[in-house]
């Protein structure tokens, strides 16, 4: 599955920040969109300058959602220096509510070849922040925080470090709505185990969490399995086992655990359900919508050829 730029963040149309012949066009004021930054590869043009420039057209005060495209100039560097220079002018952004670190298409470079970095410093900076999307898990690192405003983080990654899984149980984040885990392969890093995923699932962390997404992984089967008993489902309104390796086998768990029939949604797309389990799924649970797209049926008697939706 390619992984794509998103149209709109935190509720914001993404709007590019002008480059080139286009910089001369009408800026929107600064609240009005998510803000976009990137650097064209092969320009010439580092990060630091395209951060000056912006500082230097916008009123930094007034932004409420910031969006880091591609970062590098000449070759896929780590993102550490870009990060360091948002959180050095973190006090020029009273108003952020949004951080997207990494935008980055598949295009311009995989996911799993992103080199990133310890991104605690940007919860540390933005105290108001509700909102932190992370793509990539190379050189991610995350400490254990408090942070009282954050509602909704995602890791979008094609191996993400049991580290940070760790990390994320490890952190106080009472306002939490929304928790999304790409948790991709081992090849890639992605090094978690079912037993890291015990503190979303036993209720005792994340009071607020009313969306929960353990997705995109190679057991996912057995995070089924753990999720039909698990304490938290039954405060969830929306559930996401979507993009791994989901079969009959553990859908049944699912079927024959707790009930359910509560869920506003069920996001267990890009699966390898056979169609009798896809229909058994629909008549049990009729009130939810299911989304059981992308399935990867031919491939559903083989699990050597079974794969993730997002990995490299």
């Amino acid at each position: 599955m390619s992984v794509n730029h998103p149209e709109q963040f935190h509720g914001l149309p993404v709007f590019e920040f002008p480059i080139g012949p286009d910089a001369s066009r009408k800026q929107p004021a600064p609240g009005a969109v998510a803000w976009r930054l990137s650097v064209d590869y092969g320009s010439g043009t580092d990060f630091d300058e395209r951060w000056q420039a912006f500082l230097a057209a916008i009123d930094p005060a007034g932004v409420r959602a910031l969006i880091v495209g591609p970062w590098w100039a000449e070759d896929y560097g780590p993102v550490d220096d870009t990060l360091a220079a948002i959180v050095r002018d973190a006090g020029r952004f009273p108003a952020l509510e949004a951080l997207f670190i990494a935008d980055v298409a598949s295009d311009e470079c995989e996911i799993s070849w992103l080199e990133m970095c310890d991104v605690t410093p940007v919860l540390t900076a933005f105290p108001r922040l509700t909102e932190l999307v992370v793509r990539g898990g190379g050189g991610l690192e995350l400490k254990p925080v408090r942070h009282d405003r954050l509602t909704a983080l995602r890791f979008e990654a094609g191996g993400l470090p049991a580290t940070v899984v760790r990390a994320v149980a490890g952190s106080e984040l009472p306002a939490l709505e929304r928790l999304e885990l790409w948790l991709g392969v081992d090849e890639y890093g992605g090094d978690s185990t079912i037993d890291d995923l015990a503190p979303f699932l036993d209720g005792s962390r994340l009071p607020a969490l009313r969306h929960l997404a353990l997705a995109n992984s190679e057991f996912e089967d057995e995070i089924a399995a753990a999720v039909a008993h698990a304490p938290v489902v039954a405060r969830l309104e929306s559930l996401d086992l979507s993009m791994g390796v989901l079969t009959d086998e553990g859908a049944t768990a699912l079927l024959e655990g707790q009930p359910l029939t509560h869920l506003r949604a069920l996001d267990l797309h890009h699966h390898y359900l056979s169609d009798a389990f896809q229909e058994r799924l629909r008549q049990s649970l009729p009130g939810v919508t299911l989304d059981l797209s992308d399935a990867e049926a031919e491939y559903e008697d083989d699990p050597e050829d079974r794969y993730v939706a997002v990995a490299e």
